[in-house]
């Protein structure tokens, strides 16, 4: 084992019984993965099955992608219902966050906000570190929105946008837009941008004459929204979770 004696660790759990545990398939199919070279413990490749790891410390990927390994970590896609605060407990008693996951026995916290007339998809997490990545803008994870908005919008208005618009706060210019429909007097677009500011997609469009009248989150990063349903939740694992943190480094 030439290079697998920095990661062996020998009253530790066999690589394939860590990985058939973290839900990437039988024991058997684990080990044919492992074979192909397709598995790294703490960057390095390992191919014999007899490696043991400690789950507990052991940084897995598997073609790239971190496998997260203990189960008390968790990480949820909820779709906030307009009129909900973004926060975990509101001291002025309106509906928050907390509703919708007080049957979980985890201490989560969101990641990022919305603002309460804003709809769709926001993350909950008690995993710090990736939360902490999510919501630094270093790491610039897309975001993609959906926004009805007031007026006729001009097809040329995506290169103006593209190419910066000035606020109060500092200049802002997103990564995509896209008339979806229009009528005579409202339109469908999709904003795609990496900015965290406060209500940027609002005072965006406020900024360049068409206020927004509804505005849904539909993505972050690679988890989607889907089909999920007002105030429902869904756990993001396996390959989703994933790209979610090499998105952001992990």
């Amino acid at each position: 084992m030439n290079n697998d004696t920095d990661v062996h660790d020998p009253s530790g759990v066999r690589l394939q019984k860590v990985l058939a545990g973290a839900g990437l398939g039988s024991r058997r199919a684990c080990e044919e993965i492992i074979a192909a070279g397709r598995v790294t413990v703490d960057g390095q490749v390992v191919r014999e099955l007899g490696v043991r790891v400690d789950p507990t410390r052991a940084v897995i990927h598997v073609d790239g992608l971190r496998v997260q390994l203990d189960d008390s970590i968790v990480t949820l896609a909820l779709n906030k219902p307009r009129g909900v605060v973004s926060t975990m407990d509101d001291d002025r008693g309106r509906p928050s966050l907390a509703q919708f996951v007080a049957d979980r026995p985890e201490r989560l916290f969101h990641v990022g906000r919305l603002d309460a007339d804003t709809e769709g998809l926001i993350l909950l997490t008690n995993d710090g570190e990736l939360a902490h990545r999510l919501a630094h803008p270093s790491y610039e994870v897309l975001k993609t929105y959906l926004a009805t908005v007031e007026g006729r919008v001009p097809r040329s208005l995506g290169q103006k946008l593209k190419q910066g618009v000035e606020l109060d706060d500092g200049p802002v210019r997103v990564d995509s837009f896209t008339v979806k429909e229009t009528t005579a007097d409202a339109s469908l677009v999709e904003v795609v941008l990496h900015e965290g500011r406060n209500r940027i997609v609002r005072r965006l469009m406020d900024a360049v004459g068409h206020p927004v009248t509804r505005l849904v989150r539909t993505r972050i990063g690679p988890v989607r929204l889907g089909t999920l349903k007002p105030g429902r939740t869904r756990v993001i694992a396996g390959a989703e979770l994933g790209q979610l943190m090499r998105e952001v480094g992990l």
